[in-house]
């Protein structure tokens, strides 16, 4: 027996060394994520810190840039078609003008801009606000937000959550945490927390739900109900998820990452294969939602959508590939249609709706600008937009009444802001300091 091993050994070590070879070389080999991506979890400006500022490589001087970023603030904030308003001694919300109310939306996205911008003041103002007249403090709701508000009355116009409110809410004050720390007035951690640890309390009873559909791990339409089983593609932002995988730590880490991966796996499915364009509702699976309340299209909800892919490709990079081929597509479908008269309202394969959403009393198809802007912050995508087509427009646009009369500041300004930020470099994930 002995002398059968002794002639084996020979065979024996060769096959050793044929194994340590193969498992140097895959080692070796850059590894691949669930898209295909070569996957390199450090070259997203999440990880580095270095955020593209395309403004400046498109030739503009960076006190023009910072100039035209402070107008654009100080148009929503301050100045006569503000949409910000401080009320009592200590509190302040975001107005949808147009609608004469206050929205998760807004209140949300004003605190995003707050954080971002470093204007601690008013996002606790904003906070305050939407703690105490659409914050929900006790009931099945406990915890979430009434989406709609009357700001003259402070009473709720509609008492349910539309569930990007509760997204945006929870990161921005996942941000605040990391940015000013949690004692200096407001504890942003805790705030968060209390959110999140709701939200897994919420198991359908009351019909009111987890915000996220546990089971296919998306974002819903709205957390009661039978909104709980479809979605609105313009609140997937995986980003967001990521965002909430390293800094809610509340157990749930691994649901959250899921959860972007899911969604970008989901905006592949829901944006048309040659246009680019999505419809405003979507069933899980990426297909079109029928609601009872207006024909499906491409329409105001949908514009963000682009955004939100770049700011995934920019601060995580997981899905390149694809998003690179989607921003060609998107903004190549603009192009055709004529960079000056590219619509705001479109079937997803690119031709006309029959049916027109009306806003703020009109009911037409415009060159608007919220499109406009976040049509732009595609061209952070690698060469998808080498003469700077869309960022010359956007740099001209203005936020003014359009020829007709209609005017949003709400809307089109807060995606007016919210892609120059992107573009100057000045919309991040914000980490605290020893992240940096």
């Amino acid at each position: 027996m002995q002398e059968k091993l002794n002639s084996l050994k020979p065979t024996m070590m060769k096959m050793g060394r044929t194994i340590c070879l193969f498992v140097t070389v895959l080692l070796l080999l850059p590894a691949t994520n669930i898209f295909g991506q070569q996957q390199d979890n450090k070259q997203g400006a999440y990880y580095t810190g270095k955020y593209r500022n395309l403004l400046a490589e498109a030739g503009y001087a960076q006190k023009d840039i910072d100039e035209k970023l402070k107008k654009a603030y100080s148009d929503l904030f301050e100045g006569p078609n503000r949409i910000y308003f401080e009320v009592e001694d200590s509190l302040a919300y975001v107005s949808d003008i147009k609608n004469k109310d206050a929205r998760t939306e807004g209140l949300s996205y004003g605190l995003m801009v707050a954080v971002q911008l470093d204007k601690k003041e008013v996002f606790d103002k904003l906070w305050r606000w939407s703690k105490k007249y659409m914050q929900h403090q006790s009931g099945p709701r406990e915890a979430y937000f009434a989406w709609s508000v009357n700001p003259e009355t402070n009473k709720m116009n509609s008492i349910g959550s539309a569930s990007d409110g509760e997204l945006y809410f929870v990161t921005s004050l996942l941000f605040a945490s990391n940015r000013w720390g949690n004692d200096t007035g407001i504890d942003y951690y805790a705030e968060a927390r209390r959110i999140l640890d709701a939200m897994w309390e919420k198991d359908g009873s009351n019909r009111v739900n987890h915000i996220i559909n546990v089971e296919h791990k998306q974002i819903s339409f709205v957390p009661e109900g039978d909104g709980y089983n479809w979605t609105d593609p313009s609140y997937h932002v995986p980003a967001f998820m990521e965002v909430w995988a390293d800094f809610a730590n509340d157990g749930h880490e691994q649901f959250y990452r899921d959860c972007a991966d899911t969604a970008r796996v989901f905006l592949h499915r829901a944006c048309h294969p040659e246009t680019g364009l999505n419809y405003d509702y979507a069933n899980f699976d990426g297909s079109k939602h029928d609601a009872r309340w207006m024909p499906q299209a491409f329409r105001y909800d949908s514009w963000r959508v682009p955004m939100n892919i770049t700011m995934d490709y920019i601060w995580f990079g997981k899905d390149k590939n694809w998003q690179e081929d989607y921003a060609g597509r998107f903004q190549g479908f603009l192009r055709s249609e004529g960079l000056n008269d590219f619509v705001d309202q479109y079937n997803p394969d690119g031709t006309k709706p029959e049916w027109i959403l009306q806003a703020g009393g009109f009911r037409k198809l415009r060159h608007s600008l919220g499109l406009i802007s976040t049509s732009a912050t595609l061209s952070m995508v690698d060469d998808v937009d080498p003469e700077f087509d869309f960022v010359h427009k956007l740099w001209n646009a203005r936020l003014e009444p359009y020829d007709d009369g209609y005017f949003d500041p709400y809307y089109d300004g807060l995606l007016y802001l919210f892609s120059l930020m992107h573009l100057s470099g000045n919309y991040q994930a914000i980490l605290p300091a020893e992240h940096q």
